[in-house]
C-alpha cells in the first residue's frame, strides 16, 4: 500500500484527471469511430513514406561503383587487379556506360573514399541540420501539415535540379538541399496521420508509413533496372516529378492535426476540422463542446503559467531541457537511434561490398522490411517497447560482426538480411516508442531529434561503407558493435505500452512523479495504471 506521502500525490493526480477531459478523450468523442474515408486519408498521407524513402536509399544506385574490364591494349592490365587506378589511360573501360554512376561519369573512383562518399554524407548532413532547424517548426507556427508540405516540395525540386548537376560538388550541395527538406517528412507524417485517427488505429497508420517506406525501397532496383544503360540524372527526375503531384493531393485532402490545434488553442479551427473528420466518418457533431472547451481551457491555463505551449520557436526543446526526466528519456532514445540508424542506413549502402548481384541484394533488403512491418506491429500489441529494443538490437549486432568472417556467398548474404531486418524491426519500434514517450506539446519535436539521431548515424554510414570495400570489419563489424552496444540504452527508458499519452509536459511530469513514489507492492489501482 502507498505510504501517507505517496497518497496526496496519487489523490491530486485522480483529481487533475477528473476536472478537464484530455484531448484523447475529445478526439474520440467528436470524431467518432475512425471510418472508411478516414483510415484512406491517412494511408494516402503515409505514403510519403514511400518517396522519402526513394531519396534516402537511391545513391545505391546512382552512386554505385560500376565492374570494369582491360581492352587488351596493355600487358599490364589483368582481372585480377585490384584497382584499375595504377594503369595506363586506355587500358581498361567501363563495362556499362560512364553516365550510368556518378563515379563514372566524374572518375571519381581513384579520387579516394572520402569524395566518394561526400554526396550521400551530404544528404544526411542536410537531414540532420534541417532536423534541428524545422523540428521545432511543427510543433509552434507551422503545424504538422504545412511542414509536412514544405518538406516534400523542397525535397523534389531539389530532387529535379539534382538531374541537371554539372559536377560532383554542385551534386553533393543539391543532395545536401533535398535532405534538409526531406528531414521532416518523415516525422511529420508519422505524428500527423496517427492525431487524425482514433487510438485503435494508431499502431495500424504507422505500420502504414513503413509498408509504403518498403515500396518506395523496392521501386528503386526496378528503376535502377530499367535504366541499367541510361544517365543516373532518369532516377533523379522519376523519383522527384510524381512527389511533386503527391503534394497537391496532400494539400488538397488533409486536414491540419485538431490536435495540434486544440494545444494552440485554436479552438475554432479544431472544432472545423474535427466537424470534417466526423463528417466523413459518417457522424455528425449536434452536441455542445462543453467538452471541448473544457480541454482548451486546460491547454490555456498551460500555455499561460509559461509552459511549452507558448510562441517561442525553440520553447519546445526549452521546455524538455528544463525537466530532468524528458531529458533523461531524449538521450537515451537518441544514443539507441544513433545506433540503430548508423545499420538503418548503412547496410544497403554496403551491399555492394557483399559481393553479389547488386539489383538482386537491394531488392532482398527492401523485401526483409516487409516481415520487419509486421513484426514491429506484433510487438507494439503484446510485448514491451523496452525490451524489443534491447533483443532486437542484440540479434542486428550479432549478425552484423557475423558478417565479418563468414565468406562472400549465400550464408554471408542470409546474415546481412537478418541483420537489416532486425535493424529495421528496431527502426519501426523506436519510431512508435519515442511517440508514446513524449506528451502532444513537444510530440513533433522530440520524434524529430530522435529521428535526426538515426540520420546522424546515417551521415557517418557511407564513410564506413567506402572504407568496408577494403577491409570488411571497418563496415560490417562497426555496424555491429554500434548498434548492439547503444541499442543497451533502451533500458533506461519507462515502458509505455498501454499507457495513455499526455497532453501537456505537466500532466507528464505529474504522472512521472506519482510512478517515483509508487511502491512495488502498493495495490492502489491509480497507482498500477500509472506503473
Amino acid at each position: 500500500m502507498a505510504d501517507t506521502a505517496t497518497a496526496p500525490l496519487l489523490a491530486n493526480h485522480r483529481a487533475k484527471l477528473a476536472k478537464a477531459p484530455s484531448i484523447d478523450d475529445t478526439i474520440e468523442t467528436y470524431m467518432g469511430t475512425t471510418g472508411a474515408g478516414q483510415l484512406l486519408k491517412a494511408v494516402l498521407l503515409a505514403f510519403a513514406w514511400a518517396f522519402d524513402a526513394q531519396q534516402v536509399f537511391i545513391s545505391v544506385f546512382t552512386d554505385a561503383e560500376p565492374l570494369w574490364h582491360c581492352t587488351g591494349a596493355d600487358a599490364s592490365c589483368s582481372s585480377a587487379s585490384a584497382s584499375p587506378c595504377a594503369l595506363p589511360a586506355g587500358a581498361w573501360v567501363w563495362d556499362r556506360p560512364a553516365v550510368t554512376s556518378v563515379v563514372s561519369e566524374w572518375s571519381l573512383k581513384c579520387a579516394g573514399p572520402a569524395l566518394v562518399s561526400l554526396p550521400a554524407s551530404s544528404f544526411f548532413a542536410g537531414c540532420l541540420a534541417g532536423g534541428f532547424l524545422l523540428t521545432t517548426l511543427a510543433d509552434s507556427l507551422l503545424g504538422r501539415r504545412k511542414m509536412l508540405l514544405t518538406s516534400i516540395v523542397t525535397m523534389s525540386v531539389a530532387g529535379v535540379l539534382t538531374a541537371f548537376s554539372p559536377n560532383v560538388w554542385a551534386y553533393a550541395a543539391l543532395r545536401f538541399v533535398s535532405g534538409f527538406g526531406r528531414s521532416m517528412v518523415g516525422t511529420c507524417t508519422m505524428v500527423l496521420s496517427t492525431e487524425l485517427v482514433g487510438k485503435k488505429w494508431r499502431d495500424t497508420v504507422c505500420v502504414a508509413g513503413f509498408f509504403c517506406f518498403t515500396l518506395g525501397f523496392l521501386s528503386l532496383p526496378a528503376l535502377a533496372y530499367t535504366f541499367r544503360d541510361a544517365s543516373w540524372r532518369n532516377m533523379y527526375l522519376w523519383t522527384s516529378m510524381p512527389s511533386l503531384c503527391y503534394s497537391i493531393l496532400i494539400y488538397l485532402l488533409v486536414q491540419e492535426s485538431p490536435r495540434w490545434l486544440l494545444v494552440r488553442g485554436r479552438k475554432q479551427d479544431a472544432i472545423e476540422t474535427l466537424q470534417q473528420i466526423a463528417s466523413l466518418n459518417g457522424n455528425s457533431i449536434t452536441s455542445s463542446f462543453s467538452m471541448l472547451h473544457a480541454c482548451t481551457m486546460q491547454q490555456d491555463a498551460a500555455a499561460a503559467s509559461g509552459g511549452s505551449d507558448s510562441n517561442s520557436v525553440f520553447a519546445t526543446l526549452r521546455s524538455m531541457w528544463e525537466r530532468p526526466w524528458a531529458l533523461r528519456r531524449l538521450a537515451a532514445i537518441m544514443t539507441a537511434s544513433f545506433g540503430v540508424g548508423t545499420v538503418y542506413y548503412g547496410m544497403p549502402l554496403n551491399v555492394g561490398n557483399l559481393g553479389s548481384n547488386l539489383y538482386l541484394s537491394v531488392m532482398y533488403n527492401a523485401l526483409a522490411e516487409l516481415p520487419s512491418s509486421i513484426l514491429s506491429w506484433l510487438l507494439m500489441g503484446r510485448i514491451n517497447r523496452r525490451s524489443s529494443v534491447i533483443g532486437l538490437t542484440a540479434v542486428a549486432g550479432l549478425c552484423s560482426l557475423a558478417c565479418v568472417v563468414i565468406p562472400q556467398g549465400a550464408a554471408r548474404m542470409a546474415a546481412e538480411l537478418v541483420s537489416f531486418s532486425a535493424t529495421c524491426t528496431a527502426f519501426n519500434v523506436i519510431m512508435m516508442y519515442s511517440i508514446e514517450l513524449f506528451p502532444t506539446s513537444v510530440r513533433n519535436s522530440a520524434v524529430g531529434l530522435v529521428r535526426q539521431a538515426l540520420v546522424l548515424g546515417g551521415v557517418a554510414a557511407p564513410v564506413l561503407v567506402a572504407l568496408g570495400r577494403h577491409k570488411s570489419f571497418l563496415s560490417f563489424g562497426v555496424f555491429g558493435l554500434l548498434i548492439g552496444c547503444f541499442g543497451m540504452f533502451a533500458a533506461c527508458l519507462p515502458e509505455t505500452r498501454g499507457k495513455a499519452m499526455s497532453d501537456t509536459m505537466d500532466e507528464e511530469e505529474q504522472k512521472e512523479a506519482a510512478v517515483a513514489n509508487c511502491t512495488v507492492d502498493d495495490k492502489d489501482s491509480t497507482c498500477g495504471d500509472l506503473v
